[in-house]
Parts: structure tokens; sequence; C-alpha cells
């Protein structure tokens, strides 16, 4: 036993190491690539009208990245992604890792309502503009309206959104209260809400920590909850049908 507790603890120092040595690859090579590959794309899109370009070159440095640092995927329920018709993929929040993941893995042209946060950096910023993505500023009430307003209209014309309607990431297993305006955008567009459940994520990259670890990612795809025809009085039962989902997938479990 005095044996094995100091091969035990030098095993998970030395898995320690190795995960933080492929984190910071990872951001540098990711950071790297959208330096040199982020202007001319833009220019693409900007010049030509060429938003697919930005959408082949995002997937691109998501799945350099996933790969870098480990981390693989697997997807339950597939069978109900509404192919063909827009939607508003509506996921549980448990990691840094889990936009990418979804965005990756579940549809070829994903727009995300994001939070205004991120037009802090400015080339993915402009990148995340152009490609239709929609910052969403929850502190200021008519900034917001304004965005879901934006998304609604983008959800017409027939663009799929990701939204993570905690507005954070859970510290725990528990599913944090729902934020309402992403169901409303989606009432406005009369596009369906997918529920999404994705579990691993925190166990890939905990709150407050900068390390990625290599990980299985799981994710599963529920029944969409339909909203054309509903109005905007309704938008609670739309949440509570989304979340009981959710909820029930995420005790499921992981996807084997």
């Amino acid at each position: 036993m005095f044996f094995v507790f100091p091969f035990y603890f030098s095993h998970i120092i030395v898995a320690v190491i190795l995960a933080a040595i492929r984190s910071l690859a990872t951001y540098i090579t990711v950071s790297l690539y959208v330096l040199l590959v982020g202007p001319p794309g833009m220019f693409l899109a900007i010049v030509f009208g060429w938003k697919d370009v930005l959408y082949i070159l995002g997937h691109g440095g998501v799945r350099m990245g996933l790969a870098l640092c480990g981390i693989r995927y697997r997807v339950a329920g597939a069978e109900h992604l509404p192919r063909g018709r827009a939607a508003v993929y509506c996921s549980n929040h448990q990691s840094n890792v889990d936009p990418p993941i979804v965005f990756e893995a579940l549809h070829p042209r994903m727009h995300i309502l994001y939070k205004e946060e991120i037009d802090r950096i400015p080339v993915l910023a402009r990148a995340f503009r152009l490609g239709g993505f929609i910052p969403i500023d929850r502190r200021n009430r008519e900034s917001a309206m304004r965005s879901i307003e934006a998304g609604a209209a983008s959800l017409r014309a027939g663009n799929s959104f990701l939204i993570f309607p905690e507005g954070t990431r859970s510290k725990t297993a528990e599913l944090l209260p729902f934020k309402k305006g992403g169901f409303v955008m989606a009432i406005k567009g009369q596009a369906p809400v997918v529920p999404v459940a994705i579990q691993g994520g925190r166990a890939a990259m905990q709150k407050g920590s900068w390390i990625i670890r290599p990980v299985t990612v799981s994710i599963r795809v529920g029944p969409p909850v339909e909203t054309t025809g509903l109005a905007l009085d309704e938008r609670s039962t739309v949440i509570l049908k989304v979340r009981q989902e959710i909820e029930r997938m995420l005790a499921a479990g992981p996807v084997s």
C-alpha cells in the first residue's frame, strides 16, 4: 500500500502536466489559425458574399482544436435533428468546450446567440458577426430585445441557432434557471426548439481552469418542441417541455 500511493500520485501529476502541455499547444495553434485564416476568410465573405467560407474555416478550426486537446464526442438521437428546417438548438451548459463541440457535431451552419463579452476578441468577433452570429447583452433589456428580433428574422430566413438558456456554466449536475430570450426568439421565428443534453464537458474543462483534459463528450438530442402557431404568452410551456426533456436525457447518462 505504501508503494502504491506514490505511484498513483505520480501518475496523476504526469497526466496533469501532459494535459497542460496539450492545452497550451491547443490555445497557441488555434489562435494562430484564427489570425492567419480569419482575415482572408472575412475578405472573401465581405467582397464576394461567401459566408460559407467562414463556416468551412470555423469547422476546420474546431476539429483541429478538439484533436489537439484529445476531445472526442458521441451523439445519440441524431434522427431528431430537423434536417432542412431552421431550428433553435437549446443545450445545457457545463463547460467552455460545449459551444464548439455542439457547433461541430449537430449542424454544418449553426449560428450562435452569444454573450456580447466575446466582442472584445477583435478578429473572432468580426468573423462571428459576418457569419450571422448575434451577440446578446442581457444586462441591457433594449439591446437584448433587438438581438432577439434579429435572431427571429434570421430564423425566418432559414438559419438555425444554438442557445444556452442557463446563461452561464452550471457548477453542478443541476440545471440553472432558463432565461426566456432564446425561446421568445424561437416563437417569433416560428421555429422548433431542439433539446440538447451535453455531458462530459465539466470533466474536460472545469470552471475557472484553463486546462483542457482529453475526454469523450456525450451529446443527446431530443424530439423538437414545436412553436408553430404559438403566441409569446405560451413561452413558459415551451421552456418547461424543453427543460424536462433535457433533464430526462441527462438522467439517461452518457452515450455508450
